[in-house]
């Protein structure tokens, strides 16, 4: 081979052995290929994630309620009469001392007058014995009339004093019949049906007047399960009398079907026996009704807080994973790994849970735990039903069911 043959071969393999160094070189770089970007690891999954908030959190009970006033009165007349006036409309909102009827009080009249007529002539009887009894005296210290003439006027004038007095009583029992011929209301509140008209005959044995019920404020009853017996009665934290009345909620609907305000009271009746056939307590609530936005015979919807949950690690339900009796949540730490982790509910609603086994702070993951595997990376792709769920968690739950 000639001097020029080896002097080309000599290139040609300085250049292959150029392009194979540039080659290695250019695919070791981290330029060529998606893994070697910086930003997920290979293989993560995409998930969206939410951080447990510590809060106070209700416990409440359910229950369906019926709306009932605190107070019913039948007015009745004291005495038999007849009904002169009607000074009341039915359906009328009325005042505690409100005049409601007035009777035929001529006959009582009569015999007021009588008693006080008699009530004169006695203190006037009395009046003189008074005269006789200080003249007597004066007499007997003159030595012209005996002692024994003495205690006689003064044993009329005793009589006489204790006649005055039943007269006076008699008066004041006349005043009283005459009285009853005036009716008002016995306290505030709406009147029912009136069942009398001018000129009607009634009695105290007859049939009601008129029913008033008391609006403001007015009662609703409702029934628990007896398994709530001890958080009632506050598991032995002292009289139930002793402690702060429990919380009450009242949800209603609206005019136009939809949820109205809600309206909130106390508990002021706990029943002292459990109705042994459905196994329930009845408990009555008490709350300010000064709009009459409660009506007697009402259904409502009672919401009753048992107790509050202080600094609770709460999480949106949509977090669980469910898995027959057990609840778990994958938790992501500082090294974006997800870690299964077990938690136990320890109260919830339709959208939050407070549970135990999870710290204020950390973070769990929302969406995209279907395909996650115990300590699996993941990294952060926020999508908008989570960006949705997140906003919602942003505020406080309103309130919490029952049972875990």
């Amino acid at each position: 081979m000639n001097t020029r043959a080896r002097m080309g071969w000599t290139v040609v393999v300085a250049v292959v052995a150029a392009g194979g160094w540039w080659w290695q070189g250019r695919g070791g770089s981290g330029e060529a290929g998606p893994a070697g970007k910086a930003g997920a690891a290979p293989h993560s999954q995409a998930v969206t994630l939410v951080t447990v908030r510590q809060q106070d959190m209700p416990v409440q009970a359910e229950a369906a309620g019926t709306v009932v006033p605190l107070n019913t009165v039948e007015v009745r007349p004291q005495v038999s009469t007849t009904v002169r006036s009607v000074a009341i409309q039915e359906g009328q909102f009325v005042h505690q001392g409100d005049l409601l009827f007035t009777l035929d009080d001529r006959s009582d009249q009569a015999n007021l007058e009588k008693a006080r007529a008699t009530l004169l002539r006695d203190q006037a009887t009395l009046a003189d014995l008074e005269r006789q009894w200080r003249r007597n005296q004066e007499l007997l210290a003159q030595n012209f009339v005996s002692q024994g003439a003495l205690d006689s006027v003064q044993a009329q004038r005793d009589a006489q004093v204790a006649l005055v007095a039943s007269d006076k009583a008699a008066v004041r029992a006349a005043e009283v019949s005459a009285g009853y011929n005036t009716v008002r209301a016995p306290l505030s509140g709406r009147a029912g049906a009136i069942a009398v008209h001018p000129g009607s005959l009634v009695s105290p044995t007859g049939d009601p007047l008129v029913t008033i019920s008391q609006i403001d404020p007015i009662g609703v009853s409702f029934t628990l399960p007896e398994a709530q017996l001890p958080t009632l009665l506050g598991d032995g934290d002292g009289p139930q009398q002793q402690r702060t009345p429990l919380g009450v909620t009242v949800l209603r609907k609206a005019a136009d079907g939809g949820e109205a305000a809600p309206m909130t009271g106390q508990l002021s009746f706990l029943d002292n026996t459990v109705d042994s056939t459905s196994g329930t307590i009845k408990l009555k609530a008490r709350l300010a009704n000064p709009a009459q936005a409660l009506w007697p015979g009402q259904y409502v919807t009672v919401r009753l807080t048992l107790r509050t949950l202080k600094d609770a690690a709460v999480l949106p339900q949509a977090a669980l994973i469910i898995k027959g009796d057990d609840r778990e949540v994958y938790v992501v730490g500082a090294d974006q790994k997800a870690d299964l982790r077990p938690v136990k509910v320890l109260n919830n609603d339709g959208a939050w849970a407070a549970v135990s086994g999870v710290k204020p702070g950390e973070q769990v993951v929302m969406e995209g735990k279907e395909n996650l595997r115990p300590g699996g990376s993941v990294h952060v792709a926020p999508a908008a039903g989570a960006a949705s769920a997140a906003s919602s968690a942003g505020s406080a739950p309103t309130r919490a069911g029952a049972g875990a």
